[in-house]
């Protein structure tokens, strides 16, 4: 199992220098934006699809470094029901998985998107009650705009033999691992998870039994290593679907933190141990998105638990059993 880094929280270096300063570093893998939300600051997909030499650039550089890329990232909503948003949240999708094809990577993450509430609505609406029953007849019209969409994009991905990990995310159709398993078994099994528990805790979720869920369908295809912190002496008042700006910390009921600063370093072991259970052996991703720290300190503070959680070695014969 490899430490990575997801490189967005590094977008004002160049592409050579973040590689430089995770090798420093002592990382393994990166996880490269190449549009959406997390934009493209160090793969712009339009220079390297279909471009050999660029392509062989980016792979030099990475052997110079001794790293390899684990996923290309490209977070956007497919299925807004602003049809000019959408078709470009889904030809970045199509096209970074044309261009992991291309560069030998087997994963692109993103999220599963979220339309309107109805074929009327103009704003995606996140269903999370099915009462009063217009909820509930909304959440089926949800589910079956998607099933639409993501049966036609699995075929595409199965075609270049990359797997989707959705990341499951608040405010997106899949956020929580049941919704994940459905819309596995509405596609096929390119489509599955990008693991990323910091959504997970504040839902109260567990996460090692959630890893299990998945791993039992073999539907982890990507893993993002992110903590995030439930502060209680807010929760227990306002509870958790928390609206405050991420920057108000002292006013939310949860934040994202760096490894280590939501859940202790025995916490991750037993993440890394979950994992190999059900013989998940990819990257850990780090993604920095700590408000209360720089993204290099941030970043080193993850490495280094992370660094002290994984196994280095494949098992040995069990010569006790």
């Amino acid at each position: 199992m490899d430490v990575g880094v997801l490189t967005v929280a590094l977008g004002g270096e160049s592409l050579d220098d973040a590689f430089a300063y995770l090798a420093d570093q002592g990382v393994d893998a990166v996880e490269l934006g190449c549009g959406g939300f997390v934009g493209d600051d160090h793969l712009p997909r339009e220079e390297y699809l279909d471009d050999e030499d660029a392509q062989a650039d980016l792979q030099a550089s990475l052997d110079e470094h001794d790293l390899y890329v684990s996923a290309l990232a490209t977070h956007n909503n497919p299925l807004h029901p602003d049809d000019e948003r959408a078709a470009r949240a889904d030809t970045e999708l199509r096209e970074a998985i044309e261009l992991a094809d291309q560069l030998g990577v087997d994963a692109v993450t993103c999220f599963s998107g979220l339309p309107a509430g109805g074929p009327n609505d103009e704003t995606p609406n996140w269903i999370t009650a099915p009462w009063p029953n217009e909820h509930h007849e909304a959440h089926e019209y949800q589910w079956e705009v998607a099933e639409e969409y993501w049966s036609d994009l699995a075929e595409h991905a199965k075609a270049h033999d990359v797997y989707v990990g959705i990341e499951m995310h608040p405010n997106m159709l899949v956020y929580e691992p049941t919704g994940m398993l459905e819309l596995r078994e509405r596609t096929n099994e390119y489509i599955g998870a990008n693991f990323d528990p910091s959504h997970l805790f504040w839902q109260g979720i567990d996460i090692t039994e959630a890893i299990r869920f998945l791993g039992e369908e073999d539907a982890i295809h990507h893993f993002h290593a992110k903590d995030t912190k439930v502060y209680e002496s807010n929760s227990r008042v306002k509870g958790v679907l928390d609206t405050e700006p991420y920057t108000e910390e002292p006013d939310r009921s949860w934040l994202f933190r760096s490894i280590g600063y939501g859940h202790g370093e025995e916490f991750w072991k037993d993440v890394v141990s979950t994992l190999r259970m059900i013989d998940y052996d990819g990257a850990l991703s780090i993604e920095h998105e700590d408000s209360l720290t720089s993204p290099n300190e941030g970043l080193e503070k993850a490495i280094d638990v992370l660094q002290r959680s994984v196994f280095e070695t494949t098992p040995g014969d069990a010569y006790w059993a």
